[in-house]
């Protein structure tokens, strides 16, 4: 949760120096040690162990634990008056608080006649851009609830015809902040837009079919994937001036790889920690990519595995990947599975991941948002309600009129939440989507706070 370090101020030793709290920290050591030695049903793939089973910390080491508050509000109290002590927090604690404690509420968002959201960012505190299949670029203001459409970047080719135009599938930030990425009025071309103004940079060509996903490797550079089975590397340009009539720039990859063993990139994720590019096929294979060279450094046929959906990767390096009914943790050292996390529901596909801290958010194809606890080794658990986990389960959307869907007219279903989002603070998630067949024609959205 909170840690800060306390300084004595007139004693020898601050308020929580009590050493009894040693004695409670062996206890509580002792006692998660004996619950893991318990031999489960069923073992597990693969068992971390602890580096030493001495339960003796050095007398440093006691010293520092004893003049550590892990109290919120000594926390907040040092951070007023600008203490000089270490202080953190957890930046996951106020989300997990808010799950376990059922605090969340939904507002629905109305989106028209717009069809399916696939991507999402929050641009600020008060403003959460998305994209959508009928490719819209959209931006939902959260306190006026108004929504503005951002025009389309046009290729500078021929318009290629509609079986190009299947929407907006990927959009991502930079890390500064400063520049937004996403697909252009052309599925098979990148469009990059600054901020906070939305103006647009320029137009990426070079993929033959659709991008399905992006990831920003540093301000400058990002890799987009797509069902080509190709990856482009690509240097955003520096953001024009502002200028009377919008202007965008036509710009080529710095390198373009084939996707070897791979049939149609599915999803990207940068793991930041070990420098990789992680790519996801739809032939059931994980691809790893070195970020200095760009180039493929192994492949991994994934065990089993069905209509792969998503890829996630957490801050220590560990990859989820979304299947259609369990999310696969792989260790990104070796590519092994670490853990399958089954589905509490049946028929239930995995259609977005992300993690926040040590907490795995899951979307659902049954429009469910579930949380995994991965310290626990358990789905997050209600502090409100004894013995049930904790489930956001969405607002029921509307399936509109369609040629191949007779009899959907305005009928009610459960929608597939295909993206989720937090904002910085944790307290709100935007969670977005439609229905989950493919001809069917309808939205979802909603602001959860």
């Amino acid at each position: 949760m909170a840690q800060t370090v306390r300084r004595a101020i007139e004693a020898r030793y601050p308020s929580c120096y009590i050493p009894s709290r040693i004695k409670e920290r062996r206890a509580k050591a002792r006692a998660l040690r004996m619950e893991k030695q318990r031999k489960p049903d069923k073992p597990e793939d693969f068992v971390c162990y602890s580096d030493s089973d001495s339960e003796e910390e050095t007398p440093a080491q006691q010293h520092t634990i004893l003049s550590t508050s892990y109290n919120f509000v000594d926390y907040v109290r040092s951070r007023e008056i600008q203490a000089p002590e270490p202080r953190s927090v957890d930046p996951s604690y106020a989300t997990r608080h808010m799950l376990t404690h059922d605090m969340f509420r939904e507002t629905p968002v109305n989106l028209g006649n717009m069809n399916k959201v696939f991507c999402s960012q929050w641009l600020s505190d008060r403003q959460v851009v998305f994209g959508t299949k009928c490719n819209k670029l959209m931006v939902y203001d959260v306190r006026s609830r108004s929504l503005d459409a951002i025009p389309t970047l046009r290729p500078r080719a021929p318009w290629p015809g509609a079986e190009h135009q299947t929407g907006i599938h990927a959009l991502q930030i930079n890390p500064s902040r400063t520049l937004l990425a996403t697909g252009a009025r052309n599925s098979c071309e990148l469009a990059i837009y600054s901020l906070p103004t939305l103006d647009p940079v320029c137009v990426g060509e070079a993929h033959k079919d659709w991008i399905l996903d992006m990831c920003w490797l540093d301000d400058e550079f990002l890799v987009t994937g797509s069902r080509d089975s190709k990856l482009a590397l690509w240097r955003a340009p520096p953001a024009p001036p502002p200028q009377r009539a919008p202007h965008h720039h036509f710009v080529s990859p710095v390198a373009v790889r084939e996707c070897r063993a791979g049939q149609k990139v599915r999803a990207l994720t940068f793991n930041t920690k070990w420098g990789e590019i992680a790519a996801l096929t739809l032939n059931g294979y994980i691809h790893v990519f070195s970020a200095s060279t760009f180039r493929q450094s192994l492949s991994r046929k994934l065990p089993s595995c069905q209509d792969l959906v998503c890829l996630a990767t957490q801050e220590s390096g560990i990859y989820a990947i979304g299947c259609k009914s369990y999310t696969l943790l792989l260790d990104c050292r070796t590519l092994q599975s670490v853990k399958k996390i089954t589905s509490r529901y049946n028929g239930c596909g995995i259609r977005s991941a992300s993690f926040r801290g040590n907490m795995l958010t899951i979307g659902t194809g049954l429009g469910l948002l579930m949380f995994y606890d991965l310290r626990a080794g358990k789905y997050l658990e209600s502090n409100i309600h004894s013995s049930k986990t904790v489930t956001l389960k969405a607002s029921k959307g509307y399936v509109f009129p369609d040629e191949e869907a007779d009899g959907f007219n305005q009928v009610k279903y459960v929608p597939a939440i295909y993206t989720h989002c937090y904002d910085d603070s944790g307290t709100r998630i935007f969670t977005a989507g439609g229905p989950l067949p493919a001809p069917l024609i309808g939205n979802y959205a909603g602001i959860w706070q």
